[in-house]
Protein backbone atom coordinates (compact mmCIF):
# COMPACT_ATOMS: atom_id res chain seq x y z
CA UNK A 1 0.00 0.00 0.00
CA UNK A 2 1.55 3.04 -0.53
CA UNK A 3 1.05 6.44 1.43
CA UNK A 4 -1.16 8.84 -0.12
CA UNK A 5 1.55 12.10 0.48
CA UNK A 6 3.09 14.08 -1.92
CA UNK A 7 5.46 17.60 -2.17
CA UNK A 8 3.50 20.57 -3.47
CA UNK A 9 6.32 20.51 -6.62
CA UNK A 10 5.18 16.86 -7.19
CA UNK A 11 1.57 17.86 -6.54
CA UNK A 12 1.85 20.80 -9.12
CA UNK A 13 3.69 18.23 -11.85
CA UNK A 14 0.80 16.07 -11.58
CA UNK A 15 -1.89 18.91 -11.76
CA UNK A 16 0.29 20.30 -14.60
CA UNK A 17 0.10 16.74 -16.66
CA UNK A 18 -3.41 16.51 -16.51
CA UNK A 19 -4.03 19.76 -17.73
CA UNK A 20 -1.81 19.02 -20.95
CA UNK A 21 -3.94 15.79 -21.37
CA UNK A 22 -7.15 16.90 -20.89
CA UNK A 23 -6.79 20.19 -22.48
CA UNK A 24 -4.52 19.92 -25.62
CA UNK A 25 -3.06 16.42 -26.38
CA UNK A 26 -7.03 14.68 -25.77
CA UNK A 27 -8.63 17.55 -28.32
CA UNK A 28 -5.66 16.85 -30.88
CA UNK A 29 -5.88 13.33 -30.66
CA UNK A 30 -10.02 13.49 -30.84
CA UNK A 31 -9.06 15.65 -34.16
CA UNK A 32 -7.23 12.86 -35.45
CA UNK A 33 -9.32 10.23 -34.59
CA UNK A 34 -12.65 11.65 -36.30
CA UNK A 35 -10.43 12.79 -39.22
CA UNK A 36 -9.76 8.66 -39.73
CA UNK A 37 -12.59 7.56 -38.97
CA UNK A 38 -14.27 9.68 -41.89
CA UNK A 39 -12.05 8.04 -44.05
CA UNK A 40 -14.33 4.75 -44.15
CA UNK A 41 -12.75 1.44 -43.44
CA UNK A 42 -11.27 1.48 -39.84
CA UNK A 43 -10.38 -1.87 -39.80
CA UNK A 44 -7.52 -1.33 -42.16
CA UNK A 45 -7.12 2.39 -40.83
CA UNK A 46 -3.75 2.76 -39.08
CA UNK A 47 -3.93 6.29 -38.48
CA UNK A 48 -7.54 5.86 -36.77
CA UNK A 49 -6.38 2.23 -35.04
CA UNK A 50 -3.21 4.37 -33.38
CA UNK A 51 -5.46 6.95 -32.56
CA UNK A 52 -8.00 5.37 -31.02
CA UNK A 53 -5.42 3.38 -28.72
CA UNK A 54 -4.00 6.69 -27.64
CA UNK A 55 -7.43 8.36 -26.56
CA UNK A 56 -7.74 5.20 -24.50
CA UNK A 57 -4.87 5.54 -22.74
CA UNK A 58 -5.01 9.11 -22.40
CA UNK A 59 -8.40 8.98 -21.01
CA UNK A 60 -6.80 6.08 -18.45
CA UNK A 61 -4.24 8.14 -17.19
CA UNK A 62 -6.88 11.38 -16.93
CA UNK A 63 -8.85 9.02 -15.00
CA UNK A 64 -5.80 7.90 -12.45
CA UNK A 65 -4.51 11.22 -12.43
CA UNK A 66 -7.78 12.64 -11.11
CA UNK A 67 -7.88 9.78 -8.38
CA UNK A 68 -4.93 10.97 -7.50
CA UNK A 69 -4.93 14.58 -7.21
CA UNK A 70 -8.48 13.76 -5.11
CA UNK A 71 -6.66 11.35 -2.54
CA UNK A 72 -3.23 13.09 -2.04
CA UNK A 73 -2.37 15.07 0.52
CA UNK A 74 0.19 17.72 0.20
CA UNK A 75 3.01 17.64 2.35
CA UNK A 76 4.56 21.26 3.03
CA UNK A 77 7.72 22.25 4.32
CA UNK A 78 7.78 23.58 7.78
CA UNK A 79 10.46 24.90 9.72
CA UNK A 80 10.52 22.15 12.44
CA UNK A 81 11.45 19.57 9.90
CA UNK A 82 15.24 21.26 10.42
CA UNK A 83 18.18 18.88 11.37
CA UNK A 84 15.87 15.70 10.70
CA UNK A 85 14.46 13.60 8.01
CA UNK A 86 11.04 13.82 7.24
CA UNK A 87 8.95 13.34 4.24
CA UNK A 88 10.49 15.62 1.34
CA UNK A 89 13.93 15.71 2.91
CA UNK A 90 17.19 16.02 0.70
CA UNK A 91 19.26 13.07 2.18
CA UNK A 92 22.87 12.37 1.59
CA UNK A 93 23.92 9.39 3.59
CA UNK A 94 27.11 7.06 3.25
CA UNK A 95 27.86 3.15 4.05
CA UNK A 96 30.65 1.21 5.21
CA UNK A 97 32.02 0.84 1.98
CA UNK A 98 32.04 4.46 1.05
CA UNK A 99 29.27 4.51 -1.31
CA UNK A 100 27.75 7.81 -1.04
CA UNK A 101 23.87 8.32 -2.16
CA UNK A 102 21.60 11.62 -1.94
CA UNK A 103 18.35 11.53 -3.07
CA UNK A 104 14.76 13.03 -1.67
CA UNK A 105 12.07 11.44 0.25
CA UNK A 106 8.87 11.96 -1.89
CA UNK A 107 5.35 10.05 -2.63
CA UNK A 108 5.37 7.07 -4.40
CA UNK A 109 3.75 9.49 -7.39
CA UNK A 110 6.68 11.43 -7.46
CA UNK A 111 9.20 8.72 -8.20
CA UNK A 112 8.75 7.91 -11.48
CA UNK A 113 11.38 9.10 -14.28
CA UNK A 114 14.02 10.88 -11.33
CA UNK A 115 16.72 8.43 -10.27
CA UNK A 116 17.39 11.08 -7.06
CA UNK A 117 13.68 10.28 -5.30
CA UNK A 118 12.96 7.52 -3.07
CA UNK A 119 9.11 6.23 -2.04
CA UNK A 120 8.29 7.06 1.87
CA UNK A 121 7.44 3.67 1.99
CA UNK A 122 11.15 2.48 0.61
CA UNK A 123 12.89 0.31 3.48
CA UNK A 124 15.32 3.36 3.11
CA UNK A 125 12.99 6.34 3.75
CA UNK A 126 11.58 4.32 6.60
CA UNK A 127 15.13 3.72 7.79
CA UNK A 128 15.41 7.11 8.00
CA UNK A 129 13.14 8.74 8.91
CA UNK A 130 13.41 11.00 12.08
CA UNK A 131 17.32 10.42 12.07
CA UNK A 132 19.83 13.47 12.38
CA UNK A 133 23.02 14.06 10.93
CA UNK A 134 25.70 11.56 11.65
CA UNK A 135 22.73 9.05 12.67
CA UNK A 136 23.29 5.92 11.68
CA UNK A 137 20.31 3.62 10.02
CA UNK A 138 20.12 0.20 9.40
CA UNK A 139 18.00 -0.84 6.17
CA UNK A 140 16.63 -3.90 6.09
CA UNK A 141 16.18 -5.48 2.44
CA UNK A 142 15.68 -9.59 0.98
CA UNK A 143 19.63 -8.70 0.38
CA UNK A 144 20.66 -8.61 4.07
CA UNK A 145 20.92 -5.85 6.05
CA UNK A 146 23.38 -2.62 5.26
CA UNK A 147 24.10 0.36 7.87
CA UNK A 148 24.17 3.79 6.24
CA UNK A 149 24.91 7.07 8.17
CA UNK A 150 23.84 10.13 7.61
CA UNK A 151 26.00 12.71 6.04
CA UNK A 152 23.49 15.41 5.64
CA UNK A 153 19.64 16.30 5.48
CA UNK A 154 17.85 19.63 3.79
CA UNK A 155 14.93 20.61 2.02
CA UNK A 156 13.41 22.79 -0.15
CA UNK A 157 11.80 25.96 1.02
Amino acid sequence: MKTPLITRQGYNDLQKEHDELWRFERPEVTRKVTWAASLGDRSENADYQYNKKRLREIDRRVRYLRRCLDNLKVVEYHPDQEGKVFFGAWVEVENDDSKILKFRIVGYDEIFNRNDYISIDSPMARALLKKEVGDEAEVRTDAGTITWYINSIGYDK
